[in-house]
């Protein structure tokens, strides 16, 4: 269970749309400001609010080269890849692949155990 403060966000019940969307295994932005909405006690537009303030923080300071690291969970970095020589599968011609900035997620070692042991 993830806390939030001193809340505590459990597994909620979901929805006949939550469910359709879990067998899918997504969990969107709405599915986080619900959670906050029903177990903090923040309005809707609130928790959706608390949800988007998060995001835009985390995407600004990966868009500034940061790392983000959320203890117990993972750590997103950003990695620089050098220009390197492909090949085209189909004709077998090399191809040069421009550099570029990767973004990579590494769970952390409480994320995997949680995930391994939910399998």
């Amino acid at each position: 269970m993830a806390t939030m403060g001193s809340a505590v966000l459990a597994p909620r019940m979901r929805t006949e749309s939550a469910a359709a969307r879990a067998q899918a295994g997504t969990l969107t932005r709405a599915d986080l400001a619900e959670a906050l909405h029903k177990q903090v006690g923040l309005s809707r537009a609130e928790s959706s609010g608390v949800v988007e303030q998060i995001l835009r923080h985390l995407c600004e300071a990966l868009s500034h080269g940061d790392n983000v690291k959320i203890s117990g969970f993972g750590t997103f970095m950003l990695r620089d890849k050098g220009e390197r020589v492909g090949r085209n599968p189909k004709t077998g011609e090399e191809v040069p692949i421009a550099p570029r900035r990767v973004l990579t997620f590494r769970a952390s070692q409480m994320m995997r155990e949680r995930i391994v042991g939910a399998g």
